[in-house]
């Protein structure tokens, strides 16, 4: 048996930025993704996943039934049976890897579901987004919901605020563009949990919490209309006044042995690092107007680009 697949996502802009209510922008990313499967002889990774479906099962059952139910006891034989999680999507990179997970579990699983095919209201996504949330919250604490929402939808969200999304076109991409985003290998596997500590222990900070609202929330925001519109030249504007915001503020987040590198990109402007996902490791995003640059300046590092201007 092998289930439908569910891809990873990039959060463009907005980490952090959403728990306050800025502006976000999320995109599916075909490259990885991750299916329901079952096997004969299952290797150590598909038991381990296995072992974690298993329990989160359990957790599925305690959910609150007015909000979404599921055939639990099929998915329980399912699990019993042997089934797991077949996922290229690294773990702990910041593209999505339990969001996956979550969309195909609802997506097999769910009573009365919301589908794709539907006309998808602002209500319906909140609502989906709640589901979410609320099932993904097993894996890391406290989750928004956007991953699976995203995995589950396989279209671009754009989050205006917490209770406000909506489906997004996004420009076509200029496959011969010179400009580019991109992904930067940390080589670090980074903790979504830890991560969102720091940040909500700053939040307690008066200068922390204006810091967040006047630069970094308005550079994102900014950047998101700038992406939307098609606006290059003010997205890199935009994009190097939230790198600098970052290296000054979010240092924690940003792996020590990429501050030098990351301060290059804003000196010489070859390229603009930012954050993928919680950081503290996993993929690092980057912005380029000339990728040919970006690449020779970041030669000794796995770089992938995930979409051309």
């Amino acid at each position: 048996m092998k289930g439908p697949l569910f891809y990873s996502k990039i959060l463009l802009f907005g980490e952090y930025g959403i728990i306050k209510d800025s502006k976000g922008l999320s995109i599916p990313y075909n490259f990885y993704n991750g299916a329901l499967k079952t096997d004969e002889n299952p290797s150590q990774e598909a038991m381990k996943s296995n072992e974690s479906l298993s329990r989160f099962v359990s957790y599925l059952r305690e959910i609150d039934a007015g909000l979404v139910t599921f055939e639990i006891e099929t998915l329980a034989s399912d699990v019993e049976a042997g089934m797991y999680f077949d996922s290229s999507i690294p773990q702990g990179y910041g593209v999505g890897s339990s969001g996956a997970l979550v969309a195909a579990i609802y997506d097999k699983y769910a009573h009365d579901k919301i589908t794709v095919l539907e006309n998808l209201t602002r209500e319906k996504l909140l609502k989906l987004k709640v589901i979410f949330s609320e099932m993904e919250s097993f894996f890391h604490g406290k989750s928004s919901g956007l991953d699976p929402l995203n995995s589950y939808l396989s279209i671009p969200i754009l989050i205006n605020s917490q209770d406000n999304i909506e489906t997004a076109g996004i420009p076509a991409q200029q496959i011969d563009g010179k400009g580019a985003v991109f992904l930067l290998d940390s080589g670090i596997v980074g903790e979504t949990a830890p991560m969102v500590h720091i940040f909500m222990e700053n939040m307690k900070q008066e200068g922390f919490r204006s810091m967040l609202k006047d630069q970094f929330i308005k550079h994102t925001d900014a950047c998101v209309d700038d992406f939307l519109k098609g606006d290059v030249k003010s997205l890199f504007k935009n994009t190097k006044q939230l790198s600098k915001v970052v290296l000054n503020h979010f240092k924690p987040m940003i792996p020590q042995q990429f501050h030098e590198l990351w301060k290059k990109g804003i000196e010489t402007n070859e390229y603009y690092l930012k954050l993928c996902g919680s950081g503290g490791g996993g993929y690092i995003l980057g912005f380029t107007e000339d990728i040919d640059t970006a690449r020779q300046s970041l030669k000794d590092y796995k770089l992938e680009v995930v979409y051309n201007f």
